[in-house]
């Protein structure tokens, strides 16, 4: 056994707090700020670095020969198996769903803001049958380029390749190159759109009122029906209510119409600002939508809301303290 095996063995076992102390001291890992690796959860390579608040979940194994790189924020998700003789990149904000399975005997590369969904299947290399008897054996790196989006369950074959702003529907199987902006499906996966003409172009309107959309479901989803909470709806489209010991209004900044009012009745306000170059004075509590930036706050309610618009709708927030 050798001794990147034993440490590799070790970090399984090992309390999360603990894992990136061991991968700095006995492997020289680069990591960056609250990296985290969960229970039950183990990666190796030959040079490991790891961005800033990048997370391996539970139950998910990385074991590559090559190089190992996530970039901040990058999240690779619970019950996933990467190996192989390569090397494995993710870049910035993007998200390997669970259950995939990564072979990484050429390199695998993913891009900014990218994302494999649950379920996913990577192969490098493809062979059983003997070359020796003719039989073929092929080898081809996998690359995704900057928010490129695969569906749950796509196959990659070894050389796919699939340009940016693209995106690939559940069950299609990719083995070959997909020119950026495709909108791709089928087995082969072939081009049956354009993501150009899919994206709706975005005014300042048009912000305010999918700000409103995702305010509105998180209150009849979170608030509402999984924590029982009664909401009250302001004429301005707040939503006020009681949280343990505390008020809460969650209100929209919205980018046209009058500079926001800031209430002093005691409440807290959390704010979903779309307005340019705005953020309230003396509160930590504001989700900047026009430039993906949050704070570092811990309430939870602001939490929540962070994870929700993360989750369902796909906005990735930074911490404006780490700039």
């Amino acid at each position: 056994m050798s001794f990147k095996t034993l440490i590799f063995a070790i970090l399984f076992f090992c309390p999360p707090v603990v894992k990136p102390w061991l991968l700095r001291v006995f492997c020289g890992a680069q990591l960056g700020r609250h990296v985290k690796i969960g229970w039950f959860a183990s990666v190796m390579g030959r040079h490991i670095a790891l961005g800033d608040y990048s997370e391996v979940r539970a139950f998910t194994l990385i074991k590559c020969d090559g190089d190992l790189v996530l970039g901040p924020y990058a999240i690779v998700s619970s019950f996933n198996l990467i190996y192989g003789a390569a090397g494995f990149f993710v870049g910035e904000h993007s998200y390997i769903g669970p259950q995939c399975l990564i072979n990484t005997d050429e390199d695998v590369r993913l891009g900014r803001w990218s994302a494999l969904g649950a379920r996913c299947m990577v192969y490098t290399h493809g062979s059983f049958l003997p070359y020796t008897e003719g039989y073929w054996v092929r080898f081809g790196a996998v690359t995704l380029g900057d928010y490129v989006w695969c569906a749950a369950g796509v196959f990659l074959q070894p050389g796919s390749e699939i340009g940016s702003h693209s995106f690939v529907n559940s069950r299609s199987v990719v083995g070959g190159s997909l020119p950026p902006g495709t909108i791709a499906e089928g087995n082969p996966a072939r081009p049956v759109g354009e993501m150009e003409r899919m994206r709706r172009t975005m005014s300042p309107r048009r912000v305010d009122a999918a700000a409103a959309h995702m305010l509105r479901h998180f209150s009849e989803l979170m608030l509402t029906g999984i924590m029982s909470l009664p909401v009250e709806t302001e004429r301005t489209g707040a939503v006020r209510f009681r949280h343990g010991k505390k008020i809460y209004r969650l209100a929209i900044a919205t980018s046209i119409g009058p500079t926001p009012t800031i209430t002093a009745d005691g409440s807290t306000t959390i704010w979903l600002v779309t307005r340019p170059h705005w953020r309230p004075a003396d509160s930590s509590h504001w989700l900047d939508l026009t430039n993906n930036r949050m704070t570092s706050d811990r309430d939870p309610i602001y939490v929540e809301l962070a994870l929700f618009l993360k989750r369902y709708y796909g906005v990735q927030l930074a911490y404006a303290e780490e700039e």
